[in-house]
């Protein structure tokens, strides 16, 4: 505990000490870091200085940071003390608070509480010193402002084995957005989840682009706020392909019915903003900006899409293009983490995969190690006759929540922005491979069969 109280949080507002509670009790590795500075008094709401103190009292009896049941039996029992007003306060504060995720602007809660708290504790520890000065007790001085400047600094060493034991079994949600097909969602448990990266691989002309509208369209669809990033076509161009895979109208129909996609998308539920960059010229640092200035609007993604990595520029220039490929795909990844949520991303084989009937991970162009910073990997192939007849090869390449190497067949309709995921045949890359050239050889003996009987007659 700090030194009495010079000032307290009412100027930062009570959300600001609601949360700041929310996080003492979830976070403890910052509880124990801020305790060390904190007075309760520096809290103007009572209901708030009861609760913090109940944890504080909890931890310094026991050693241990209090769970959200042990909470509950505190609250429960031992409140007796405070009139029936307070009682209820802490009560319904605790019932608000029980079922929800860390609070909104937990680092700037964070870093203010803490900047906070020291000033008011070194403050108490130089008034402290003032009548040492007139006895020249300059060690003794030297000692207390040592001790003051080293109180609330960073004390996170990690996940202790013994003093977070009810840390390992609170359960935590992925929260996963759905991909909007079952096979790929069973197979990565409800979805891609907050704080990791999904990458489709496919060469030119297979349909990234596509298969990355359809992720975030379903997204939109469920109620979730996406944020498209493009780096190849224009913002039209993606709104486009969004109206299309939304409604199911043709993309050369669309100014045809114009009236009726405006109809029909008025009742989608989430929202999407579309922001264009010209190749190259943005890097994550470029998006992260992006993202915060939304932020200041209140508009929180709930899923990100770049369209695509590879045409990202490195935050910083590497000598070989796979180094900076790489980098930009851990950025990638760092931004879905502090971001918490799922980002999706798209990148371009090499030319073996152009007419491969299944793209594996040795088809992705340059840099090889770009995905291994992914969570969840998986190609796109559609070869000239998949494109006359709508169909293709979904190869689940990496899978970080479950089993991988599996392949689907596609239903494939670009004109609607339409990508359905069929069950798996069981057939692997290589027997498909097989299977495919000798039904290419006997289409050939057929149609040399034809020409030969045309020719006798």
């Amino acid at each position: 505990m700090g030194q009495a109280a010079l000032a307290d949080f009412s100027r930062f507002g009570k959300s600001f000490q609601e949360g700041l509670t929310q996080l003492i009790l979830q976070d403890r590795p910052f509880a124990d870091q801020i305790c060390e500075v904190l007075d309760i008094s520096y809290f103007e709401l009572k209901y708030l200085q009861v609760f913090v103190e109940k944890i504080i009292k909890y931890k310094d009896k026991y050693n241990v940071h209090p769970s959200l049941k042990t909470m509950t039996t505190i609250l429960r029992t031992e409140l007796e003390d405070y009139n029936e007003a307070t009682q209820k306060q802490v009560r319904d504060y605790f019932a608000r608070i029980y079922t929800e995720e860390k609070t909104d602007g937990a680092e700037y809660i964070k870093a203010t509480a803490l900047d906070f708290c020291r000033k008011q504790n070194l403050k108490g520890a130089m008034i402290k010193c003032v009548p040492l000065l007139e006895e020249a007790s300059f060690d003794e001085i030297a000692t207390i402002i040592n001790h003051s400047l080293n109180l609330g600094i960073d004390n996170d060493f990690g996940h202790d084995y013994l003093a977070d034991f009810e840390v390992r079994f609170q359960i935590k949600t992925r929260n996963a957005v759905a991909t909007g097909w079952d096979e790929i969602d069973n197979l990565i448990k409800g979805g891609l989840g907050r704080g990791e990266l999904g990458v489709v691989i496919a060469p030119t002309g297979a349909g990234k682009s596509m298969a990355l509208t359809h992720l975030g369209a379903h997204a939109v669809f469920m109620g979730k706020t996406v944020v498209h990033y493009t780096l190849e076509l224009a913002e039209e161009s993606i709104g486009h392909r969004y109206d299309s895979c939304l409604t199911g109208t043709p993309l050369g129909n669309l100014v045809s019915f114009k009236e009726m996609i405006y109809e029909k998308v008025q009742d989608v539920k989430g929202k999407l903003i579309i922001k264009e960059y010209a190749t190259k010229s943005a890097s994550v640092k470029t998006l992260q900006n992006h993202l915060q200035k939304l932020s200041q609007r209140d508009i929180k993604a709930d899923m990100i899409i770049v369209d695509y990595g590879d045409l990202l520029r490195p935050v910083q220039s590497h000598k070989e293009r796979r180094h900076d490929l790489q980098s930009i795909y851990e950025d990638l990844r760092a931004m879905a983490q502090e971001n918490k949520c799922p980002v999706w991303t798209a990148s371009q084989t090499n030319r073996s995969g152009l007419n491969a009937e299944v793209i594996t991970m040795e088809a992705i162009s340059e840099a090889f190690s770009k995905c291994f910073v992914a969570d969840f990997v998986f190609s796109l192939s559609r070869t000239i006759e998949d494109k006359n007849n709508n169909t293709g090869r979904v190869f689940v390449a990496k899978n970080r929540f479950g089993p991988d190497g599996i392949v689907y067949p596609i239903y494939m309709d670009a004109s609607r922005v339409k990508i359905k995921v069929l069950p798996s045949t069981g057939e692997t890359p290589a027997e498909i491979a097989v299977n495919t050239a000798k039904e290419q050889a006997e289409l050939l003996k057929e149609k040399y069969k034809q020409f030969r009987m045309e020719q006798k007659g």
